[in-house]
């Protein structure tokens, strides 16, 4: 049965609790033991799906089809595990399931209250495949007070004390601002974090501090004094030049020890860190700068590109050399002689996205792109607005247009970028309309894709069979290979029926690619995707020819 890690915050949000539990996970890991990790999230979407990327960042899509939380993206690149629908629920998706039993008549006409309706529903979601692991790792969402938390907050601390002594742990994150007027840590927000933690039913077991200096051993003390927590048990967690850096600091402090002791067990093995020390290693001996922009529709906030960011990062690793991304809003390069600031640029990425704002522009990105030879990927829309650039000003179709952006009275067949409506999955038909709810009606989660030999795509995959995962709704249209093939595209991959073009590819350029999947969520430190590792490779080759 699995040991259960619960991780709460307190005082402020975006301290890190995801890149403590999934620090946390890679050192438990190496220690010799198996890892699962999970996000409960206060919020009442039943998912991110359908919230704006400003509101919650990127939406990280599993294996199979759930649209999570971006922090499932950080438990996946640190640990390998790979996520599931079963590893991240809301708030809403609790309450839309409580409901709906009550319909059904499940509760037999009782009173329908959170406790126990409420949190029993969340208890039931955290014992699912608690067998199957060592460490279950369960984050909860926001900070200690928010009142949609509550519900969380009272189900974890009754499934504590219902399972057996010494299965459950508490790890509470918390701040340590320092004030640089008088040179001082301040640990009184911890106090206050901690004491409202403990006003819920709740003893942390161990704290985790963030803080931008080091914790000297009298503010430990302190800390352990009022907050009633062993001192060996608060772990400081100082800035570091990367996220990769974090296990490693996390071991010195002596965090997965300190798990460890509080549970009563002993390490299955000699702690195993060579993959981090080799990931620490290629940052710090890292040489050279490739600068990378990516256009995009919502680049005022990185954090909707989470995934692709960190893709870009582990490319670099992947060649030791360093990456500097710029971003840059895709609407501005709708106005003449504004592609021309590209051409300090490695190279150039347009990432997926919806809706038509912007799309203009990103096609004169990628003209730019393509005539001045700058390596160059197009991810999901990106691709599609490839296809769309190339059929324009190279393969004589000037209507050419998505479905997406247009509304015209003749059939969908007449697009070259159509709505999808029907697709297989898990050998059953899909089918889907444009009237439906936005929610979960896209082609989501991993497919697998037949690449052609002797294609770009191949000899990057050097693989004729891959399985990416997808989150679109509009497909690029068939009806129109032959007249873009004719005129210089390959399309060098299908879906494994045969019937949805997943890769593009133009030969006479350094690199030209367009992909319909999103490879950026399945790219690691350790193993970066090989798409990216390539694209990087490139744009370092561009800077040695200048």
């Amino acid at each position: 049965m699995a040991k259960f890690v619960f991780i709460t915050g307190g005082v402020v949000s975006s301290l890190g609790k995801g890149l403590t539990s999934a620090s946390l996970g890679a050192l438990l890991q190496a220690r010799g033991f198996s890892v699962r990790l999970r996000k409960l999230d206060p919020y009442l979407n039943v998912d991110p799906g359908t919230m704006s990327p400003f509101e919650h960042g990127e939406v990280f899509v599993t294996d199979d089809g759930a649209e999570t939380d971006l922090d499932l993206g950080h438990y996946e690149r640190f640990t390998g595990v790979a996520a599931q629908s079963t590893d991240s629920v809301s708030s809403g998706r609790i309450y839309s399931t409580v409901l709906e039993r009550e319909r059904k008549g499940d509760y037999l006409g009782e009173t329908i209250q959170v406790i126990p309706h409420v949190t029993n529903e969340i208890k039931r979601f955290l014992e699912q495949h608690e067998d199957e692991v060592d460490f279950m790792l369960c984050e909860i969402g926001g900070t200690i007070g928010d009142i949609e938390g509550l519900p969380f907050f009272e189900a974890i601390r009754q499934f504590s004390q219902e399972k057996k002594s010494n299965s459950c742990i508490f790890v509470h994150l918390t701040l340590l601002p320092f004030l640089s007027s008088s040179g001082e840590l301040k640990t009184k927000p911890t106090q206050h974090s901690v004491k409202e933690l403990r006003s819920i039913g709740i003893s942390p077991d161990i704290l985790v501090c963030r803080s931008e200096v080091p914790i000297p051993s009298k503010e430990k003390e302190k800390i352990a004094l009022f907050c009633n927590v062993n001192k060996k048990n608060i772990i400081a967690a100082n800035d570091l030049e990367t996220i990769y850096e974090a296990p490693i600091a996390f071991f010195k402090e002596g965090l997965d020890e300190a798990v460890l002791q509080v549970l009563g067990l002993k390490s299955k093995s000699r702690p195993d860190l060579s993959i981090w020390e080799d990931v620490s290693s290629r940052y710090r001996s890292s040489e050279g700068l490739v600068k990378i922009a990516v256009v995009g529709k919502y680049t005022k906030l990185e954090d909707a590109y989470k995934s692709l960011s960190e893709a870009l990062i582990h490319g670099g690793l992947a060649n030791k050399t360093n990456v500097e991304i710029t971003w840059m809003e895709s609407e501005e390069f709708e106005k003449a002689g504004q592609t021309k600031r590209l051409n300090k640029f490695d190279g150039i990425l347009i990432p997926g996205g919806f809706g038509k704002r912007g799309t203009e522009g990103k096609i004169n990105v990628i003209k730019y792109a393509r005539e001045k030879e700058i390596p160059f990927l197009g991810i999901c829309l990106g691709m599609q607005l490839l296809v769309i650039e190339y059929a324009r000003n190279c393969a004589g179709l000037k209507d050419a247009n998505s479905e997406e952006f247009e509304e015209k009275s003749h059939s969908s067949d007449d697009y070259l970028i159509y709505h999808l409506s029907k697709w297989i999955k898990d050998h059953k038909v899909e089918i889907r309309s444009k009237v439906e709810n936005k929610g979960g009606t896209m082609r989501l989660g991993a497919y697998p894709a037949k690449i052609k030999k002797g294609t770009m795509a191949f000899s990057i995959y050097k693989n004729e069979y891959v399985s990416e995962r997808h989150r679109h709704r509009f497909e690029v249209n068939t009806r129109y290979q032959e007249t873009l093939e004719r005129n210089g595209m390959t399309f060098s991959a299908f879906s494994q029926d045969g019937m949805l073009p997943e890769i593009v590819e133009i030969s006479n350029h350094p690199f030209f690619l367009g992909v319909q999947f999103h490879p950026e969520l399945k790219s690691k430190p350790f193993e970066p995707h090989p798409i990216f590792s390539t694209l990087i490779k490139k744009a370092l080759e561009q800077t040695r020819l200048v």
